[in-house]
């Protein structure tokens, strides 16, 4: 059936009311004609882009912050709790972060035309994988206005247009930063449609965007379970994402109690909103200082919900059910089960993570090994805080989210991911026998 909505689209845009459908084309087709300048400029010329896009954020604090506290007024209004409140306000501080960000991407190295591999063949043909912008990205995402800049700045770094679709939350917010980064890529030579922010916050539009195969190259959702899972549902265009951050720690026999007291206490409450927070712990029944550890992240504040074996090490410890094993609580609650050797952590782990990522801690390195081979998570660490699992802490600066996929990009997804690659072949006159 044909889906006859229209969406009415701002002054900035076209004035007539044109279906979803027609919008995210209209906006795609602007997209990839700017990507085809992004692809000709050198890596000099995105990173002064990205500076002008920088400054034009300073520039236009006032601005900013004005369109940003109509929303915090519009969310106070709506009852939204204060944390959602919090991911959303800006204030000059966070501001400048979010420009230093921008000027931090622009001087990270640029993926694009890397020599990933190069042979020649007996024939004299001259074999190269290159690496090349994946074209036009679609991102959905929730109410972080700092994404709307973050996102662009990646895009834009990596030579790829980029089609943004904030929250609703957010949509004042969103609208200013987009229009100071697109005059600052505007002042040095980019077209502003490299960056398009869709002009509406009709949910059809979304609907519009994960089936316009052909014209979106690759769909990055950021935001909760129900926006990915509906996200990974609907969507006819390849789709970059992770669903939950169900991480796990195992203390091995072999760890040593202090550092498993600190690693574990730190992966759960440094902060427990976080899709890198662990929310299974795994005890080893041999481990010799398991009530230590569990103690001492009840006292943090933290509620734990364990099997029989491990209420038994603590009375304050409540019972755990089936659903435990499978929640990213995102809150200060942890399930803990004790189990019986390495073979067993990793079954659990095979059952129940969500391929986020996944820890142990051991003084062992033939345990360590064995963990790091056999789980299959996008992040797999030893004797570390699965809180590490982020963009920034690898080195790659911004993250446009963590992929817990098995194709293309896993793990943080910064520059290197969101290109691909072609393959060259020059040859001297070869005609194939």
């Amino acid at each position: 059936m044909t889906d006859t909505t229209t969406v009415s689209v701002p002054a900035t845009a076209p004035a007539t009311a044109i279906s979803p459908e027609a919008l995210v084309a209209q906006l795609a087709r602007d997209g990839r004609a700017a990507q085809r300048v992004l692809a000709r400029l050198s890596d000099a010329q995105k990173a002064e882009a990205l500076r002008a896009a920088a400054a034009a954020l300073r520039a236009a604090e006032p601005a900013i912050l004005d369109a940003n506290a109509r929303d915090i007024a519009a969310g106070e209004a709506k009852g939204l709790s204060a944390a959602l409140l919090d991911r959303l306000r800006l204030d000059s501080g966070r501001l400048a972060g979010i420009a230093d960000a921008v000027e931090q991407i622009a001087a990270l190295p640029d993926p694009v035309g890397e020599v990933i591999s190069s042979s020649e063949r007996p024939n004299g043909l001259q074999l190269s994988r290159v690496r090349i912008p994946i074209g036009l990205i679609g991102i959905i995402y929730e109410s972080r206005p700092n994404v709307t800049a973050d996102a662009a700045a990646l895009c834009l770094r990596s030579g790829n247009a980029v089609l943004l679709r904030g929250g609703t939350e957010a949509q004042h917010s969103n609208r200013a930063i987009e229009a100071a980064f697109a005059a600052g890529i505007e002042s040095a030579g980019i077209p502003a449609a490299a960056i398009q922010l869709v002009p509406t916050q009709d949910r059809a539009v979304v609907g519009a965007m994960l089936t316009a195969a052909g014209l979106i190259d690759m769909i990055v959702p950021r935001g909760g379970k129900s926006l990915v899972a509906r996200v990974q549902a609907d969507a006819r265009v390849p789709v970059l994402a992770h669903l939950d951050g169900i991480c796990h720690t195992y203390v091995h026999p072999a760890a040593d109690p202090d550092m498993a007291r600190r690693v574990t206490r730190n992966a759960k409450m440094r902060r427990t909103g976080i899709c890198g927070a662990m929310e299974t712990l795994l005890i080893d029944t041999q481990f010799p200082e398991s009530a230590s550890v569990v103690s001492g992240l009840i006292d943090a504040g933290c509620e734990l919900r364990g099997d029989a074996r491990a209420q038994a090490l603590d009375p304050r410890i409540l019972p755990a059910t089936d659903e435990d094993w499978d929640t990213e609580y995102l809150d200060s609650v942890l399930s803990v089960a004790v189990v019986d050797g390495l073979d067993a952590a990793i079954e659990h782990i095979a059952a129940h993570s969500s391929h986020h990522t996944d820890a142990i801690v051991t003084g062992d390195a033939a345990a360590a090994e064995r963990f790091l081979a056999e789980v299959d998570s996008a992040i797999v660490m030893v004797n570390a805080s699965s809180q590490f699992a982020d963009g920034g802490e690898f080195g790659l600066g911004a993250e446009i989210g963590i992929a817990t996929g098995r194709l293309h990009a896993r793990g943080p997804v910064a520059l290197e991911g969101l290109t691909t690659y072609k393959w060259l072949v020059r040859g001297t006159g070869q005609e194939r026998p």
